[in-house]
């Protein structure tokens, strides 16, 4: 069974192309027009074994809200559509990553019921050419799109740059466990019979 997908999402704000391979080996070629956006999804890729593309020409004119949110509604229409009915998959994931000083947790679960919980605080208003509230706001939109129960939680942090990179590749190590096909799961791993 081959998961994956291809999604694009244009609108008058952005032009998106995303292709998944939800059994990867962590090779991405990712362009937001935002570097250090960029960045964090090389990240999530390499920790999570996916294969990705994404590309994404936004209004970057205006800021990055556009191009960063609407990258996380692509990214989570691209999960909905690899995964299809879930069968198999070993639904959730937690993981608790370490960068020097700060320390990150993410727990997830391809439940179908979005949610966002976002506990992580940073001191500067951007991180190279990325606006840091933005963060929150692509994991939401992810949650929303991919139909997802996540939870993010920073335990410790000083360096807004470590804060970041510990909460991406949290995610991204979640993400490979929650997507985990176990031989042992029939059908959805649910007692209502379907996610």
């Amino acid at each position: 069974m081959k998961r994956r997908a291809v999604v694009s999402r244009d609108t008058n704000e952005t032009k998106i192309k995303i292709e998944l391979n939800l059994d990867g080996a962590g090779l991405y070629s990712i362009e937001t027009g935002i570097g250090f956006f960029n960045h964090m999804l090389e990240q999530v890729a390499k920790h999570g074994f996916l294969d990705i593309d994404i590309q994404c020409s936004g209004d970057l004119q205006v800021d990055t809200h556009h191009s960063v949110e609407d990258v996380g509604i692509a990214m989570g229409m691209a999960f909905s559509q690899a995964l299809g009915n879930k069968e198999g998959i070993s639904r959730y994931g937690s993981k608790y990553v370490p960068m020097d000083e700060s320390l990150a947790l993410c727990a997830l679960d391809f439940s179908g019921r979005p949610y966002l919980s976002f506990d992580a605080r940073f001191t500067t208003a951007r991180i190279g050419d990325l606006d840091v509230e933005m963060i929150e706001e692509f994991f939401r939109a992810f949650a929303v799109s991919a139909g997802c129960t996540l939870h993010i939680k920073l335990i410790s942090g000083s360096n807004n740059h470590h804060i970041a990179e510990a909460i991406f590749k949290a995610f991204g190590q979640a993400i490979d466990q929650a997507v985990a096909i176990d031989q042992r799961i029939v059908g959805p791993r649910s007692t209502k019979g379907i996610l």
